[in-house]
């Protein structure tokens, strides 16, 4: 504000009047002033202002950047946060920094709530955070204290592709189960259990993979070992449902003719007409709304509301069928 108001020739208060647009300058000081700001290239800092009224209004999110469905959630966030006059702040978990590394730099930051993308960290840490300022775990659901949740409903998720699946036909099925990732153990125990209603339990075949195409690559192989091995396969996300159909198909099963697949997502990936996966379908703008909400909520309320039970969102999910799961082929 100094070099604005020695370029306007004016003093430096009133170079603040003119910024807060308090009374005290007449209309051709105060285009004046912000001509000659414009010229400089000033910005003020926000951050810096909301800081000396003891508010940031950041929400902090955490993300994998190799998930592609989480940057659909964040721009999501973003939409929704901005229209109720917040800004969001990424703080990225890799193979080199872990969660609990990206929280504490949201943490510094001074965020008024943070949002965690497919969390795992325990559940007794998200329990800390929230006794301090809101915490949403985002698509990891949770029935836990002190912190929010939101979700689609995982296990009719993986329900509806065993009906889908069962409905073409298949009985011999396989689905790709990842450890420690959010929605892993309900994903699981909905094709346990959906199998065995449909009375096809010692049908099923349950391989460990990867949340991604080298990780569906290779739990593909193990499946495609089998004797006989299954038609169909449920993979735990669409990433990895994309290199169980890559690899199926150079080792000379073609998807859908020898091998149905199902992804879980519905990610723009899905759609892509040399892909064209059968998924299960998240609502990223769905769950970015609700998170934000959560958020927003405990925020308004002040102090209070920071201490109270969680709330745990559901949200529905559906099938979206495409060309990579068709009728089981006559023997």
């Amino acid at each position: 504000m100094r070099d604005v108001a020695r370029a306007a020739g004016v003093s430096q208060p009133l170079v603040s009047i003119v910024f807060r647009n308090a009374p005290g300058a007449s209309e051709e000081t105060r285009a004046h002033v912000l001509a000659v700001a414009e010229q400089l290239g000033y910005r003020r800092d926000e951050r810096a202002r909301l800081l000396r009224q003891q508010r940031s209004r950041l929400l902090g999110i955490t993300f994998e950047p190799m998930q592609p469905f989480h940057g659909e959630i964040i721009e999501g966030i973003q939409l929704a946060a901005g229209e109720h006059g917040y800004n969001v702040t990424l703080s990225a978990v890799t193979a080199q920094r872990s969660e609990e590394a990206a929280l504490d730099a949201l943490l510094r930051d001074r965020c008024e709530a943070v949002l965690l993308l497919g969390s795992s960290l325990p559940e007794e840490r998200l329990e800390s955070v929230g006794k301090n300022l809101p915490v949403v775990s985002v698509t990891r659901a949770s029935a836990a204290g002190a912190f929010d949740s939101v979700a689609i409903d995982d296990y009719r998720g993986v329900a509806l592709a065993v009906e889908h699946l069962t409905g073409l036909g298949h009985r011999r099925i396989a689905y790709v189960h990842v450890d420690r990732e959010a929605g892993g153990a309900r994903r699981l125990t909905g094709f346990r259990e959906s199998m065995a209603a449909a009375g096809l339990a010692d049908q099923m075949l349950v391989v460990k993979g990867g949340a991604s195409e080298a990780g569906g690559a290779t739990a593909v192989e193990s499946i495609l070992a089998r004797s006989p091995a299954p038609t169909a396969v449920i993979a735990f996300n669409d990433r990895c449902a994309i290199g169980v159909i890559g690899q199926a198909r150079s080792l000379g099963h073609p998807v859908p003719e020898k091998l149905s697949v199902v992804g879980f997502d519905d990610s723009e990936q899905a759609s892509l007409p040399y892909i064209d996966l059968t998924s299960l379908a998240q609502d990223p703008r769905q769950l970015a709304r609700a998170a934000v909400g959560l958020a927003l909520r405990r925020l308004n309320a002040g102090q209070a509301e920071i201490s109270r039970a969680g709330e745990h969102v559901v949200l529905p999910t559906h099938l979206v069928a495409r060309s990579s799961t068709a009728p089981l082929p006559a023997p």
